[in-house]
């Protein structure tokens, strides 16, 4: 029997290994670790393209420039889901498909998650920006008041993390304000507070530079770290720590959602699944770019105990009722922060 063309194309078709799907996410370098991906993809045959970025300011600014449809989910800072939400970017969650009840309660934060009775963002990870140190050279008591930061005391023997909502955050926890209700009349106070403490700084940088400075030493202190910084790096070098000086810490967290015109909200959902189960929490929280807390309490049992232990997870109900959450200013504030910041990295 002669084969007409149609009927060769479709022999062809058929015998030519599939496309595999693929689900599109901009993510924080936490999501990038093989051990986090791999699983997923292996399970579902689909590959994970993903996209990092520091900042939401950064997300807001490359999901304009995409086209609807090119990303599927959405990690972002938990105090930022609303303006995702006001931006159309997030599509409500189906609640009763996700573990809400086995999260920490401090990370439901149904103030920034449920809008008009929908709840846009799951919290997955969350730790705080405070003090790493050097407990050879740096003693825990020194550490304990936060003001001794930009006193001088410290001259060039430390670093700051570059990233102005949670260093701005921790300044007015140390000056004793309420990092919720910050207004343009406290910013004169943290400039100062914040010069003071470039003066002494050797270095501002990103999450990797951050920590490389601590970690080889050109350091002592590290404001703005936490167990993001050293959990990880403990079992190498088990001289770094990290405190919640006697002010207070800033909280920060990270949430999870879905993309509005996700061409796949099915698979998104899977994805946000994955991330959110015991052994997905497990390896989120220990990822080769930063450890940190798992959201869902439940991870707990796929962590060993020496994972258990650099987190300090048995500590965190301690910790959470010691740390305030990241600045989540208005507009026309998070402009005037971004002025401080841009003259406190110029000076």
């Amino acid at each position: 029997m002669k084969r007409t063309t149609a009927t060769l194309a479709l022999i062809a078709a058929s015998a030519a290994p599939a496309t595999a799907q693929e689900l599109n996410a901009l993510v924080w370098c936490d999501h990038t670790d093989p051990e986090l991906i791999r699983p997923f993809e292996e399970a579902h045959g689909v590959r994970v393209n993903l996209r990092e970025y520091e900042g939401t300011g950064t997300a807001l600014s490359l999901i304009e420039q995409s086209r609807p449809g090119d990303w599927d989910v959405l990690v972002i800072d938990g105090v930022d889901v609303p303006r995702a939400v006001a931006a159309g970017i997030l599509a409500p969650l189906p609640v009763d498909e996700l573990p809400y009840d086995t999260l920490f309660p401090e990370l439901l934060m149904e103030e920034f998650h449920v809008i008009d009775g929908q709840t846009y963002a799951i919290s997955e990870k969350f730790g705080y920006n405070t003090v790493s140190f050097n407990t050879d050279r740096i003693s825990a008591e020194e550490m304990a008041d936060m003001t001794r930061l930009w006193s001088g005391e410290f001259d060039e023997r430390l670093a700051v993390y570059d990233y102005y909502l949670p260093v701005m955050g921790m300044i007015a926890v140390g000056l004793g304000l309420d990092t919720a209700t910050l207004s343009m009349d406290d910013l004169p106070a943290i400039e100062e507070a914040l010069m003071a403490l470039k003066d002494s700084a050797v270095s501002v940088g990103e999450v990797v530079a951050s920590q490389t400075a601590i970690a080889t030493g050109e350091v002592d202190i590290l404001v703005g770290g936490g167990e993001w910084v050293t959990a990880g790096l403990v079992e190498d070098i088990p001289e770094l720590d990290w405190i919640i000086p006697d002010q207070g810490a800033v909280r920060w967290s990270q949430s999870i959602g879905i993309f509005a015109d996700s061409a796949q909200p099915d698979l998104a959902l899977e994805f946000v699944k994955h991330i959110l189960s015991p052994e997905g929490q497990a390896a989120l929280a220990t990822s080769s770019c930063y450890w940190a807390m798992p959201a869902n309490a439940a991870a707990g049992e796929a962590l060993t105990e020496a994972q258990r232990t650099a987190l300090r997870f048995d500590e965190q109900a301690e910790f959470l009722a010691r740390a305030q959450l990241y600045p989540a200013p208005d507009s026309a504030l998070d402009a005037a922060m971004q002025d401080v910041w841009t003259r406190f990295l110029a000076r």
